[in-house]
């Protein structure tokens, strides 16, 4: 198996010098359990999602790992998701469907960057929320990104807020490995923020972790702490698999993703 795994590795790294590629689909599967015996509460929720990317010009991948090959060549693009959700907990059971489309955009000619999303999702209860968010930001040097912006929702029921936001992200080498660091801070009534990175142990595979503290998650869980485990490989410069584990004080949640460039 592991030889199999080299010689994957080796082919697709063979490959990528000279592959290009201009969009991407996903489809992903999600568990999250929750369970909290001081309040006697638990819940799990199962997520499918269906993501897409397109970008405006072709992307070379170049020398770059495949994952970040978007990212180092400042690709514009317009991306889209929608998921369905399946909730039963101790106190209520629903179902939702969520919608978002968003588009990066690099300004040519310049270091400067700005992004904007806007989602939509909807209950069986006919509870709905519309979030929307924005970012303007600055490529300081090649691969590093900051950049500040503002993220809210408006909900049924006079639901809403609207807290500032700031994103650092860093693509470069340490030894002879490529490396990826980001971070987030959220500000607002519940200020979080989340910190990770990822080592390319070659060109196609990634290893990382994250850590989330503060904010709101699902089931209205608040001020916990998250650890993220992650790693991504590339079999081919065209379809990828990605996992991903979370761990909080009384979350357990598990997420899979294969994507297919083109």
């Amino acid at each position: 198996m592991l030889k199999k795994l080299a010689l994957f590795s080796a082919i697709a790294a063979s490959i990528s010098s000279v592959h290009a590629y201009q969009a991407e689909i996903g489809g992903s599967y999600n568990h999250l359990d929750y369970d909290n015996s001081y309040y006697n509460e638990d819940a799990e929720g199962t997520t499918y999602q269906i993501d897409g990317v397109y970008y405006f010009n072709p992307v070379e991948v170049k020398n770059s790992p495949l994952n970040e090959a978007a990212f180092l060549n400042r690709a514009s693009n317009l991306n889209a998701k929608i998921s369905h959700s399946d909730h039963e907990a101790s106190w209520y059971e629903w179902h939702s469907n969520d919608y978002s489309l968003g588009i990066e955009y690099f300004i040519p000619n310049s270091n400067f960057y700005v992004n904007a999303n806007l989602g939509y999702s909807k209950e069986d209860d006919d509870y709905s929320e519309t979030r929307y968010s924005a970012e303007f930001g600055y490529l300081a040097t090649p691969g590093l990104l900051l950049a500040v912006g503002a993220s809210g929702y408006d909900g049924d029921y006079g639901y809403n807020e609207l807290d500032p936001t700031f994103r650092i992200k860093y693509v470069t080498q340490a030894g002879e490995y490529d490396v990826n660091f980001e971070a987030k801070v959220t500000g607002g009534e519940d200020t979080s923020f989340n910190v990770g990175a990822d080592v390319y142990l070659d060109k196609t595979l990634s290893i990382g972790a994250a850590y989330h503290d503060g904010g709101e998650l699902p089931y209205n869980i608040n001020d916990i702490d998250v650890f993220t485990l992650r790693a991504k490989k590339f079999f081919t410069p065209s379809i990828s698999l990605e996992a991903k584990a979370d761990f909080g004080d009384y979350i357990q949640q598990y997420n899979l993703r294969v994507g297919y460039r083109f």
